[in-house]
């Protein structure tokens, strides 16, 4: 804290001062805190069993007798001071191919476990279940999540970052494993068997860590097994225990799994008046664990046309929109690549490779990837590394050259929970098509990460510095954050600096050429009453400047209750300044746009509720509304979900945005409306369709999907997909996909 009170003290806004002795500064005077410890005290010893485990929810097995019982569970949400009121046992064995968890959770007679639906990957506070933590390098940074439900539906996740953000925790990550439960009169009982080959670890490894978090929707709860604070991530790392091996682990032996696919599609555009076309592909992946802890992912010819579409959203900015990645391919490990820099400056983006833009129909297309290389994992407690190769295939109707795509990083471990990475990322594009001043583009940097042990001071510094053949002037980026949280109180820094020049081509940085800062300050309220959980304001400010001007600021003051059914209300008040460096039509509509040069001031409320997840009818609302540039705008938006437990979820998104500007700008009315439907007939058959209206881009999307999960991880999808323009439902394009695939282990 003392370092930003320093900062904005000396500050001058045309120019940053002293950056690199600032650097130093935060480098040097924090590695004390990095030692302290996090409280936790839990041992757990685990013991081998010669018997085989039946996975039927009933732990009759004498394994499960001898094993170690974990139980007395903390209480998370409403409150951290207590022990949960519905507890929760876990007994965990092994034998030479997998390792056993049982779990045993206790509640109160007679009652209905909520489940959103039967589709595995669940997610959200709607769901009775229970979640298993296994940190297999005791670095409380990463983590493989397991977690299952009264009825039996698991689900598999990556945690990463220490699990510091919701966005550390990925449900994307697929592997084989299996599990059953069955419930009881006064609890249920599930058990797991997770391969040693689906997990990354040390080979001579006797010390892991763990934790497990339980939501119990009838006692409104939410538990953990190690205690962690509740102004902390039920998932975050830094509270974990101790899981500790009675022999040293062995080498899983050989881990190689293919996953070949074909596919057989028909496909018409009918804006350039093409002809119905078909085609049928072959490709697949391949899985190899060199070592247990160092994967080698490999894959020819993929295809993702299975893949979940994307949500759209209205953009009202000058700026690009990033959306998640979900492809598999990129997933486990992604945070050795993906994580470097900051949201708006990322050197590299892995949607970049084999996503591109139709601009004239405002998609996203595929771009053919002939094949891909990708080694990532850990070489020991300290050390990880990441290495991706890909190459793509020239797309002569949207100008894009075919191109190889390289990205190669290196971390090591700092002091407990930080950590020090270098990384370098190349794209070259290929074919004797490429100009000489278009060949490459490449971005080298390094990055600090700071976590310590009690997770009370969190951030990062980082540089980088991009390189391509016209070497122009300012091609880098540096920043650095850093994050002060306690029981009540949170403080945040954040610095920013991109040059003009910073090119990243396999990144994501829509814009350039400024300089930011960012104060943020939280406190929390914990009252003790039946309404209300906790309560508190935020005060944060951003400012934003480049050589010449101050080019936009933000000051928000905001003021959230969340309550004891798990409801949640949000209000804010924002002044804004923003300064045009070029032409913008707010309305998206290409009519008179607001000139460059020209500067506002406005100021707007903001408005959110969202209701109990626990109920089958439960719904988000959003809300804006005030000045906006030299006009009003009024927003409207949120969700709508309805449950036919454990069935089927029927969803609606919606988001209105009213636009009053003064002549000779145009008003507008910009709507988007998607409905979706998602339906389960067991744990291996799903349906799901989804229609999306978007005025601004005068499109209407339909996307309806099958899938079959015929084995564990091996699937048959049919998926339908039709673009209309919105004006006329005149169709744009259509397209059927049969796609099988088969996940073979060797």
């Amino acid at each position: 804290m003392g370092i930003a009170i320093v900062f904005i003290s000396n500050l001058r806004f045309p120019e940053l001062r002293n950056l690199k002795n600032l650097y130093l500064y935060w480098l040097l005077l924090f590695p004390h805190l990095l030692f302290s410890q996090n409280g936790s005290n839990l041992s757990v010893h685990i013991k081998p069993t010669d018997q085989p485990i039946v996975l039927d929810g009933v732990l009759d097995e004498a394994a499960w007798t001898n094993a170690q019982k974990c139980s007395g569970f903390h209480q998370y949400f409403p409150s951290d001071s207590t022990l949960a009121e519905g507890q929760s046992e876990i007994r965990m064995t092994y034998d030479q191919q997998y390792l056993y968890i049982a779990v045993k959770c206790y509640s109160a007679d007679p009652r209905t476990y909520s489940i959103s639906s039967l589709r595995r990957d669940y997610r959200g506070l709607n769901n009775d279940g229970i979640t298993i933590l296994l940190d297999t390098y005791g670095d409380q940074t990463n983590a493989f999540a397991f977690g299952l439900t009264p009825y039996g539906v698991r689900r598999e996740a990556l945690i990463s970052n220490g699990g510091a953000s919701r966005q550390d925790f990925s449900l994307s990550w697929d592997n084989k494993w299996t599990a059953e439960s069955k419930i009881y009169s006064g609890y249920w009982i599930g058990e797991m068997a997770i391969p040693f080959k689906t997990l990354r670890y040390k080979e001579g490894s006797k010390i892991w860590r763990f934790n497990a978090y339980r939501l119990d929707t009838h006692h409104n709860e939410r538990s953990t097994l190690n205690k962690i604070p509740r102004n902390f991530i039920i998932f975050s790392l830094a509270f974990s225990a101790e899981l500790i091996w009675d022999q040293p682990l062995k080498k899983p032996g050989p881990n190689i799994s293919l996953i070949p696919y074909t596919t057989a599609s028909l496909s018409k555009d009918h804006e350039n008046g093409q002809s119905t076309t078909g085609d049928i592909s072959v490709g697949g992946d391949a899985k190899i664990a060199l070592t247990p802890g160092l994967n080698l992912d490999l894959t020819f010819n993929p295809d993702f046309s299975q893949v979940e579409v994307d949500r759209q959203v209205t953009n009202l900015t000058r700026f690009e929109l990033s959306f998640p990645e979900r492809r598999q391919f990129f997933l486990e490990n992604a945070d050795l690549f993906a994580s470097f820099g900051e949201s708006n400056a990322r050197p590299f983006f892995s949607r970049r490779i084999g996503i591109a833009r139709d601009t004239v129909q405002d998609l996203n297309v595929q771009n053919k990837i002939h094949y891909g290389v990708r080694l990532s994992g850990k070489i020991d407690r300290n050390w990880r590394l990441g290495l991706l190769n890909m190459q793509t295939a020239r797309e002569q109707t949207l100008g894009l050259p075919s191109a190889n795509h390289t990205v190669a990083a290196i971390q090591r471990r700092m002091f407990q929970r930080s950590n020090l990475s270098l990384f370098l990322v190349n794209k070259q594009n290929t074919g004797d098509a490429v100009e000489d001043d278009d060949r490459y583009n490449r971005v080298m940097g390094v990055e600090y990460n700071l976590a310590s042990a009690d997770n009370r001071w969190t951030g990062k510094a980082y540089y980088h510095r991009s390189m391509d053949p016209e070497f122009s002037d300012e091609q880098y980026a540096h920043g650095l954050s850093l994050q002060r949280s306690t029981r009540r109180l949170e403080v945040n820094w954040a610095h920013q600096v991109v040059g003009e020049g910073y090119k990243v081509e396999d990144g994501f940085a829509p814009r350039t050429g400024f300089k930011k800062i960012n104060p943020a300050v939280e406190y929390a309220f914990y009252p003790s009453n039946q309404l209300i959980n906790e309560h508190g304001p935020e005060l944060s400010y951003e400012h934003i400047w480049d050589d010449d001007r101050k080019t936009d600021e933000a000051l928000s003051l905001e003021y959230r209750f969340n309550f004891q059914n798990n409801s949640r209300l949000r209000m804010a008040w924002v002044r804004e300044y923003t300064y045009l460096f070029s032409d913008f039509d707010p309305s998206g509509k290409d009519g008179e746009p607001l000139p460059e040069g020209s500067d506002y001031d406005y100021q707007y409320y903001a408005f959110e509720f969202q209701s109990d997840q626990r109920k089958l009818f439960n719904f988000e609302i959003r809300s804006e509304g005030g000045a906006f540039f030299n006009g009003r705008r009024f927003n409207i938006g949120g969700e709508v979900n309805y449950r036919w437990q454990p069935k089927g979820v029927f969803s609606l998104d919606f988001d209105y945005n009213h636009l009053e500007m003064p002549d000779p700008y145009l008003d507008a009315d910009i709507w988007l409306v998607g409905p979706r439907l998602d339906l389960t007939f067991s744990r291996s058959i799903f349906i799901s369709a989804l229609a999306q209206y978007n005025s601004q881009i005068e499109n209407i999307n339909i996307n309806a999907r099958f899938q079959w999960r015929y084995n564990p991880v091996s699937d048959l999808f049919v998926v339908y997909t039709d673009n209309y323009w919105s004006d006329s439902f005149r169709i744009k394009n259509r397209a059927l996909v049969l796609k099988f695939t088969y996940w073979l282990n060797i």
